[in-house]
């Protein structure tokens, strides 16, 4: 498998950087496009690396908040898969600023190939998409800052991620990891029906170091994944206890991983 990073909060020199994420993942000879970042900085990028996303096969989209799906609109005629939650109106508590999608779905609609699911997809003969995550255990996913229309709190169920089959293990892939990065990982462990996890690469949308942040290092080290690569909503001082514990070091926009 070949991650490549489009849009990310850091960059290699040469490329731009955002406050978003995009990921192409190459696998069993499709290329998926996962998020599409704030703005056309993926494309950018893309261009910069030598890349023609003519070539993608499918979008999916992680969750609906705009630093994921706000590049959607320099896009046309693709499945995207998604959570049919993706598309409700939300907004920040604290500055009550909107922070869903630029495009309705009725948009969306129109210019893709629409599938909505709140169950785990094969896409591929060795990837999924995970489909909506089960909030299981008791340190993830227990408050949010955000609001939806009606007023009533948002725990962003639409949050999802892939999960692809290797030969050394299963590599979990979040966008923002609204539902727990821990949760994501025992989802993707059950819907593959593989217990080993070799990597786990993307948002953990972990910012300080809390109860929250400890028992995530300590359930990544205990089930043994060998390779954490943090990216986009992972910031000091959690990403500085991550890279103590694991050596990681952040994702930027123009890598190339191989897996």
């Amino acid at each position: 498998m070949k991650l490549v990073v489009f849009s990310d909060a850091k960059a290699m020199d040469g490329y731009g950087a955002e406050h978003g994420l995009s990921f192409l993942i190459e696998v069993d000879d499709q290329q998926t496009l996962f998020d599409t970042g704030a703005s056309d900085l993926f494309l950018l990028n893309a261009r910069k690396m030598g890349m023609d996303l003519s070539e993608v096969d499918q979008i999916v989209l992680s969750h609906g908040h705009w630093d994921h799906g706000n590049g959607l609109p320099f896009l046309d005629n693709l499945p995207l898969i998604c959570h049919p939650g993706c598309f409700v109106k939300r907004f920040r508590k604290s500055r009550h600023g909107e922070l869903g999608l630029v495009l309705s779905q009725a948009e969306i609609e129109a210019k893709f190939e629409l599938r909505t699911s709140t169950e785990a997809l094969k896409l591929s003969e060795h990837l999924y998409f995970l489909g909506e995550v089960p909030r299981i255990n008791d340190f993830e996913a227990r408050s949010t800052k955000y609001l939806l229309e009606n007023g009533e709190e948002d725990f962003i169920m639409d949050d999802s991620g892939l999960a692809c089959i290797t030969d050394k293990g299963l590599i979990v892939i979040s966008g923002c990891a609204h539902s727990g990065i821990c949760n994501i990982i025992q989802h993707a462990k059950a819907v593959t029906g593989i217990d080993r996890v070799e990597a786990v690469v993307g948002g953990f949308h972990l910012s300080v170091i809390n109860e929250q942040t400890r028992r995530t290092i300590e359930f990544i080290r205990d089930i043994g994944v060998k390779r954490v690569l943090p990216s986009h909503c992972t910031r000091d001082p959690a990403l500085g206890m991550f890279h103590e514990q694991f050596g990681v070091h952040e994702l930027r926009a123009g890598m190339k991983l191989f897996f």
